[in-house]
C-alpha cells in the first residue's frame, strides 16, 4: 500500500505524539515509583530511629536492673563466703541450700580450676544441671575468672565489677535454656574455690516487660500496617553458614556475643540477605532492596545502627502492594489520556498536513512537465517560506536545463564526428587491433584482425581470444591468457591463426581506464613480424659466416706461424741429415703452441654436457687460491682474500675454477715486479653473487680494452687471446656478467656477477643484461 505524502505525513506526527506521550507515562511512571519509594525509605528510617531509641531506652533500664541485682548478687557472696569453710572438700550441698535460703536467691554454685589448670569447673551446685560444666569455651566469662583466680582487676567491659567480685550480664542460662539469669562471681584468695550465686529471671521478669525488645517491636509492627518484619542482625556473626539451618527457636538460645539474630523475627528470609547486611555494616550507609518472597512484593531496608560500643543492623520489611497499586492506578490513568490525546493528534495533523501539502501539489506538476522537456514553465507561488523558495529554486532550474540540454545536443554531434574519425583510424589500420574486458573477453575488433586471424566478428565478441597456442613454447614461456594480459608494453611471441598456422607477430598492449582513473580494460595491437624475422634470421647467418671465416682465417694464421718454423727445421735436418737437439726441443715447443691453439679452440667449438648443483662459490675459490699461492709467491705477489655471507649458486665446480684459474693467472702475469692481489666476495641485493679480482699491475691501455675477448687478441707474448673469451663463455652459461675495468701503472679489476641458486629463471632472463666489457 502506497502512502502519500499527506498521509505520511499525518502518520509521522501522530507516530512523534505516540512516543512523546509514551515516554512522559513512562517518565511519569518511574518518577511516581521513586518518590513512592523515597517515602518508604523515609519511613524505614524513622521507624529504624524509632526501635533504636527504645533499645536503648531497654538497654538502659536493663542496665539500671543488672547493676541493682549486681549489689545483691555481690552482698550474698560476701555472707557466703563468711559461712563456708575456705576449703572445697569441707563444704556439703546442705551448706549451700541453707546460705541460698537466707540470701533469697535462686541457686548458688561453687568453681573451682582443674588440676591440670586447663580449665575451671562447677564443683558443687544447688542446680544439678549446673554441677560438672567445664567453662572453658566461655569466651570473656572464661577470661573474667581467670582473673578472679589471678586476685587481679578484672578487665572485660562486660558486667558490673567490685572488690573481689565480678558479675557478668543478664542471659541465657547454659544448663537451663529456657531461663535468663544474672549471676556473680566472687573470690577473695582465702579459698580455693569461686562463689557463683545467681538470680533466675523468674524473680525480675515483671521488671523487662515494658523494656523487652521483643514487646518494642510488637508493637511498632501492630501501629504500622505496611511493616511486615523487624530483625536485628549481628554482622559479625550473621552469615549463610550459621542461618543455613538455624530457625528462629534455635538462635535466640544463643549466647548474646554469638547470636546472629540479637532481636525479632527472621521469617522473610532470602539469600542476598548475608550480603546486604555485610554491606551495610562495612559502607555506614542504608541499603534497600526490592525482592518476591512467596509471591508477595515486599521491600527490605539494612538500616547500620550503633549503640555504645556496640553495632547491628536493623533489617525492615515493608509490604510493596500498596506501592504497585499506586503506581497501576496512575499508569492506567496516564494510557487513557494518551489515548484521547493520540485521536486528537490523529485528526489535527490530518487537516494540518492537507494545508501543507498544497504547494507541493503544484510543484510535482512542474516537475512532470519538466520530464517530458517542457522547461519553459513558471510555478506561480508566492509564499515566503521553504516551499515558495523550493518553487523559485525550480523555476530557475527549468531555465538551467533548458541551457544545458542545448548544450549536450552540441556536444552530442562533437562526440559522433569524434567517435566516426575514431572508428575509421581503427577500421583502416593495417595492425590487427582488439579490445578485451578485465576476464579477457572481446569487446570489438578490426578488419586487420579478422583479415589476419580469420574469425569473423561475430565469432569473437563476447568470448576469450583463440589466438594463443594450445602449449607453452619452446623456450618455456607460458602462453596462458592471464600472463599474457599481465604483460603491458610490446612482446614479440607466437599466434594461432583460425586455420592453424603459427605466426610470428608483436603484440602491443595497454590498460584503458575510465574517468575514474580504473582499468575497465584491454587494448592490443598485433602486428606480422614474421617476413621481418626471415630477414634478421638471414642477416645472422650471414653475420655468423663472417665470423666464421674471420675465425678460421685467425686459427690458421696463427697455426701457419709455428707450422713454418718446424717444416724449416724439419728441411734442415733432412738436408744434414743430423738431429739437432736443439731444433728437436724448439720443434717440440712449437707443437705444444698448436696443440694448446687447437684445444681452446675446441672448447668454444664444442657443445659440453655440464651439471649444474648448488654450490658455495667461497670453498671453490679458496681451493684456486691454495693451488696458485705457489706461483704467486715466485713472483713476489700477496693475495688477500675477503669474504662477505652470500647465498648459494647453481654452477658447475670445474668450469668456475677454469674462470678463476684463468683470472687469478692473469693477475699474477700482470705484476712482474710483485704487488697484492685482491679478491673480495659479497652479496647482489640477496639475490646474486659478486666476485672481484683486482690486481695492482701495468694495466690495459683504454684503446685496447673493447678487444678484451676477441680470437686471438693478447698483450701476452705467448698468450692466445682465448682464454678470456672461454671465461665469457662460461660466465654466459652460467646466467651470469663479467665486467672488465683498468687503468695503465694502476691495476685492473675483473668483476662477476652470478644470480643465487633461489632466483627463477624468469626473473634472470627478465634482468640479465649483456656481458659487458668496459
Amino acid at each position: 500500500m502506497k502512502l502519500s505524502i499527506k498521509g505520511k505525513l499525518s502518520l509521522s506526527i501522530s507516530i512523534i505524539m505516540f512516543v512523546v506521550l509514551l515516554t512522559h507515562m513512562i517518565f511519569n511512571y518511574y518518577s511516581m515509583r521513586t518518590r513512592l519509594m523515597s517515602e518508604m525509605e523515609e519511613r524505614a528510617k524513622i521507624i529504624s530511629e524509632q526501635v533504636s531509641i527504645s533499645m536503648i531506652q531497654a538497654q538502659r533500664a536493663e542496665q539500671a536492673i543488672g547493676d541493682l541485682l549486681a549489689e545483691q548478687l555481690y552482698a550474698a557472696s560476701v555472707y557466703a563466703a563468711e559461712k563456708l569453710p575456705p576449703k572445697l572438700s569441707d563444704i556439703t550441698p546442705y551448706d549451700l541450700y541453707k546460705i541460698t535460703g537466707e540470701l533469697n536467691i535462686s541457686d548458688l554454685s561453687l568453681l573451682q580450676r582443674t588440676t591440670d589448670g586447663q580449665d575451671i569447673v562447677i564443683r558443687q551446685s544447688t542446680e544439678p544441671r549446673e554441677i560438672g560444666l567445664s567453662t572453658k569455651e566461655w569466651g570473656y566469662w572464661y577470661t573474667a575468672f581467670e582473673q578472679l583466680l589471678s586476685y587481679n582487676r578484672v578487665w572485660v567491659p562486660i558486667g558490673q565489677k567490685m572488690k573481689n567480685f565480678w558479675s557478668g550480664p543478664i542471659e541465657m542460662s547454659t544448663s537451663i535454656p529456657s531461663h535468663r539469669m544474672k549471676w556473680g562471681y566472687y573470690y577473695d584468695g582465702k579459698r580455693d574455690y569461686i562463689i557463683n550465686p545467681y538470680i533466675k529471671d523468674s524473680k525480675f521478669k515483671n521488671s523487662f516487660q515494658m523494656t523487652n525488645p521483643e514487646r518494642i517491636i510488637e508493637r511498632i509492627l501492630h501501629s504500622q500496617a505496611n511493616v511486615l518484619e523487624i530483625t536485628a542482625y549481628q554482622p559479625d556473626r550473621f552469615n549463610d553458614e550459621s542461618m543455613a539451618t538455624a530457625n528462629e527457636s534455635e538462635f535466640q538460645l544463643i549466647e548474646v556475643p554469638d547470636r546472629p539474630i540479637l532481636y525479632g523475627t527472621y521469617r522473610y528470609r532470602h539469600d542476598q540477605d548475608s550480603e546486604m547486611v555485610g554491606k551495610a555494616a562495612y559502607e555506614g550507609i542504608p541499603i534497600f532492596k526490592e525482592f518476591k518472597f512467596n509471591d508477595e512484593q515486599i521491600i527490605k531496608s539494612y538500616m547500620p545502627l550503633r549503640e555504645g560500643n556496640n553495632h547491628y543492623v536493623l533489617g525492615i520489611v515493608l509490604n510493596a502492594e500498596p506501592l504497585q497499586a499506586a503506581l497501576k492506578e496512575q499508569l492506567l490513568n496516564n494510557i487513557g489520556i494518551g489515548f484521547i490525546l493520540l485521536e486528537i493528534v490523529i485528526i489535527g495533523s490530518y487537516i494540518f498536513s492537507g494545508w501543507i501539502i498544497r504547494p507541493i501539489q503544484y510543484i510535482l506538476q512542474k516537475v512532470s512537465m519538466m520530464a517530458i522537456g517542457q522547461f519553459n514553465t513558471n510555478l506561480t507561488i508566492t509564499r515566503n517560506d521553504e516551499l515558495g523558495l523550493l518553487a523559485r529554486r525550480i523555476n530557475m532550474l527549468g531555465v538551467n536545463l533548458h541551457e544545458s540540454t542545448e548544450r549536450l545536443r552540441t556536444l552530442y554531434e562533437e562526440n559522433r564526428a569524434m567517435k566516426y574519425q575514431l572508428e575509421s583510424f581503427i577500421n583502416q589500420s593495417s595492425d590487427a587491433i582488439h579490445v578485451t574486458d578485465l576476464d579477457g573477453k572481446v569487446e570489438r575488433v578490426n578488419e586487420s584482425f579478422v583479415q589476419l586471424f580469420g574469425w569473423t566478428e561475430h565469432e569473437l565478441i563476447g568470448k576469450p581470444l583463440p589466438i594463443y597456442p594450445e602449449a607453452p613454447s619452446e623456450d618455456g614461456e607460458g602462453t596462458s591468457y592471464d600472463r599474457e594480459e599481465a604483460l603491458v608494453g610490446v612482446k614479440e611471441t607466437v599466434r594461432v591463426t583460425k586455420d592453424g598456422r603459427r605466426i610470428e607477430v608483436s603484440v602491443s598492449r595497454s590498460p584503458i581506464y575510465n574517468e575514474s582513473g580504473q582499468c575497465i580494460g584491454w587494448a592490443g595491437i598485433t602486428r606480422d613480424i614474421t617476413q621481418r624475422n626471415r630477414m634478421e634470421e638471414l642477416l645472422r647467418r650471414s653475420e655468423k659466416l663472417t665470423t666464421v671465416g674471420q675465425l678460421a682465417a685467425g686459427v690458421a694464421h696463427e697455426i701457419r706461424n709455428p707450422l713454418t718454423t718446424i717444416k724449416g727445421f724439419v728441411q734442415l735436418q733432412a738436408h744434414t741429415l743430423k738431429v739437432n737437439p736443439k731444433h728437436t726441443t724448439m720443434m717440440l715447443s712449437e707443437l705444444d703452441r698448436i696443440n694448446l691453439i687447437v684445444s681452446e679452440f675446441l672448447i668454444l667449438a664444442k657443445p659440453q654436457a655440464v651439471r649444474f648443483l648448488e654450490k658455495d662459490i667461497r670453498p671453490i675459490l679458496d681451493e684456486v687460491v691454495s693451488l696458485l699461492n705457489s706461483e704467486a709467491h715466485l713472483h713476489n705477489v700477496q693475495v688477500t682474500t675477503a669474504y662477505g655471507a652470500v647465498p648459494m649458486i647453481l654452477c658447475e665446480e670445474n668450469q668456475m675454477k677454469q674462470v678463476f684459474i684463468n683470472l687469478i693467472k692473469n693477475g699474477i702475469e700482470a705484476m712482474p715486479s710483485g704487488g697484492s692481489l685482491q679478491i673480495k666476495v659479497n652479496a647482489v641485493n640477496e639475490d646474486g653473487v659478486s666476485i672481484t679480482v683486482k690486481d695492482q699491475g701495468i694495466g690495459i691501455p683504454q684503446e685496447n680494452l673493447p678487444k678484451l675477448g676477441d680470437p686471438f687478441f693478447t698483450n701476452k707474448e705467448n698468450g692466445t687471446g682465448l682464454g678470456l673469451m672461454v671465461c665469457h663463455r662460461i660466465i654466459d652459461s652460467h646466467h651470469g656478467n663479467l665486467f672488465i675495468s683498468s687503468e695503465v701503472n694502476v691495476g685492473t679489476e675483473v668483476k662477476i656477477v652470478l644470480p643465487a641458486a633461489h632466483v627463477s629463471k624468469e626473473k634472470i632472463e627478465q634482468e640479465k643484461g649483456y656481458i659487458s666489457i668496459r
